[in-house]
């Protein structure tokens, strides 16, 4: 399904975080529209603002937790959630840690996936993008996909879901293979082409050099992928 939104407008406090985008909205409208939600126990990985942590409260989950690596990220969060008056327990570590609390009915995450080229650009992109942790993720933009996707069987009980969003310019058929790799049925759901914002629009001419996007190419194609366990 091919979906197409506004600019993001109204979005939470977000200092020093990743400000909700495009693709934290294409997430949270996929989990509104799957249904998967409600009466369910939620794990939101690298949650941010806890933008989508909210959203999965609001949508009527049986819990939501939350982790982020920041601490930054952790106290806006919670401010945040206190600020909507919901109930989400977001805690501060790797996704990794969710192994301590797992299983989860329902795996949510909006990871780093930007491709990063070798020498560091921080001084050409906009403050304005949020701190580099929150989306440089490597050459290939796979440093949290890949284990991500090869441990998301293991954080979900039988029957649960996992909703992941990414940019195609980090490799969807690698997401889905290696999801399927471990006995998930997955499946690309939704898809919204966007321009480019300020972090690959000051990377555009590394993107053409290195065979990443085409010639004046100024846009990206977000997905959201859904990966079920028997």
């Amino acid at each position: 399904m091919t979906t197409t939104f506004p600019a993001p407008d109204g979005a939470l406090v977000a200092d020093m975080v990743y400000q909700p985008q495009f693709d934290s909205r294409l997430l949270v409208d996929t989990m509104a529209r799957t249904g998967v939600i409600p009466q369910r126990r939620v794990l939101d990985l690298c949650t941010g603002s806890g933008f989508v942590a909210i959203a999965a409260a609001e949508l009527g989950c049986a819990s939501v937790t939350a982790f982020d690596i920041c601490p930054n990220a952790v106290r806006c969060s919670r401010d945040n959630v206190a600020d909507a008056g919901v109930d989400v327990d977001v805690r501060q570590g790797s996704w990794t840690r969710a192994f301590t609390c797992a299983p989860f009915e329902v795996i949510v995450s909006n990871p780093p996936y930007v491709p990063a080229p070798p020498v560091d650009d921080s001084d050409a992109i906009s403050p304005a993008a949020g701190p580099s942790w929150a989306w440089n993720a490597g050459p290939d933009g796979r440093l949290v996909l890949d284990p991500l996707c090869g441990s998301a069987a293991k954080l979900l009980c039988d029957g649960g879901s996992l909703l992941l969003v990414q940019s195609a310019l980090a490799g969807v058929q690698r997401s889905l293979d290696g999801l399927r790799s471990t006995g998930l049925d997955a499946e690309v759901i939704a898809s919204q082409w966007i321009p480019f914002g300020p972090v690959l629009s000051a990377r555009a001419a590394w993107l053409e050099e290195t065979g990443r996007v085409r010639r004046g190419c100024r846009d990206e194609e977000l997905v959201v992928i859904r990966a079920d366990k028997s």
